[in-house]
């Protein structure tokens, strides 16, 4: 079966999320590369407009949608760093944006995704199901819904943050990128194999949330109850339809993190790189500056992926 994107998608992709979406910067620290025992080049996808990634997805999404169909607005269902970036592209648009977000996301990310003109439909993460509740608000308001991970427009956004990554870095021997639902993930592996099919690929995810661990070394998507973990971008409870035979295909393995690992990364980050990463952000990050790197690898990219911070953890970090 034919993967849901190829290289030349991401490359369509970066042609046209080019007048909304920066070029963020690779960031390096001697001392951090000394802790790990290799050389670290960070993408600071931290350092987007809107504070993540996601804004490469939904930007790739929102400009192929037909203009009569924008019209009726767009849905979309996230914790946060996705509401916002839907909340942005559809304002660069023209078009109305509606939310459903979690009654517990981070307070820093309901302000941004409001502050960018959407409006939110909280629901219960716990005992609702936001793609119940998303159904709905599209079967009242029409318009249409884009999903956080699993579509192939989405996929191919997102994969452009590994093709700038390359084109900056050509030499690169592994990239570790943070999974949650698997759009950076699989968008990314699919721009790094293409541009270097020896290239060795990673996911990384919190050890209380690995559900793509399960599912890789298995064979098939396990789903598991929504994870308690601090990394709010990452609680999902299984990798995408669309997604997961990419990971399959291209993807050599899934890593786990602790909660105090990423913490102690995020500490870092901040202190070497002089850069905030929220705890989502910082996962890739974590599996490097925790010492379990996989052998044999040097010269490693690592996504920042969110600079989405709550208050009260950069409080943390710097005491």
């Amino acid at each position: 079966m034919p993967l849901a994107i190829s290289p030349a998608d991401v490359e369509a992709a970066a042609v046209r999320i080019r007048p909304l979406v920066s070029e963020t910067p690779v960031l390096e620290s001697e001392r951090l590369n000394e802790r790990a025992g290799a050389s670290l080049f960070f993408k600071a996808e931290n350092l987007q407009k809107g504070g993540s990634f996601k804004l490469r997805g939904a930007a790739n999404f929102v400009r192929q949608i037909p203009p009569g169909e924008l019209a009726a607005g767009v849905v979309a269902f996230s914790s946060g760093n996705h509401a916002q970036a839907v909340a942005i592209a559809a304002r660069d648009a023209g078009a109305r944006a509606t939310i459903v977000m979690p009654s517990d996301a981070p307070r820093v990310k309901l302000e941004g995704t409001r502050s960018w003109g959407a409006e939110v439909v909280f629901y219960d993460r716990m005992r609702e199901d936001r793609e119940v509740i998303a159904a709905k608000v599209l079967a009242e308001r029409r318009g249409t819904l884009i999903p956080p991970f699993d579509h192939p427009w989405v996929i191919a956004g997102q994969g452009t943050c590994a093709l700038e990554l390359m084109r900056q870095v050509p030499d690169l021997d592994a990239l570790l990128v943070c999974l949650g639902g698997g759009g950076l993930l699989a968008g990314c592996a699919v721009a790094a194999k293409a541009a270097n099919p020896a290239m060795r690929i990673f996911g990384v995810e919190p050890l209380n949330g690995n559900d793509g661990q399960q599912s890789l070394r298995s064979g098939k998507r396990v789903a598991i109850p929504v994870p308690d973990t601090i990394a709010d971008g990452l609680r999902t409870t299984c990798v995408g339809a669309h997604n997961f035979p990419i990971l399959q295909a291209l993807v050599e393995d899934v890593l786990t993190v602790t909660e105090e690992e990423i913490v102690e990364a995020a500490r870092l980050l901040f202190k070497e790189l002089r850069v905030v990463v929220e705890p989502s952000g910082a996962a890739a990050a974590a599996l490097a500056l925790s010492g379990k790197l996989p052998a044999g690898v040097e010269r490693i990219g690592i996504t920042l992926s969110g600079g989405n911070a709550e208050p009260a953890f950069l409080r943390g970090l710097l005491d």
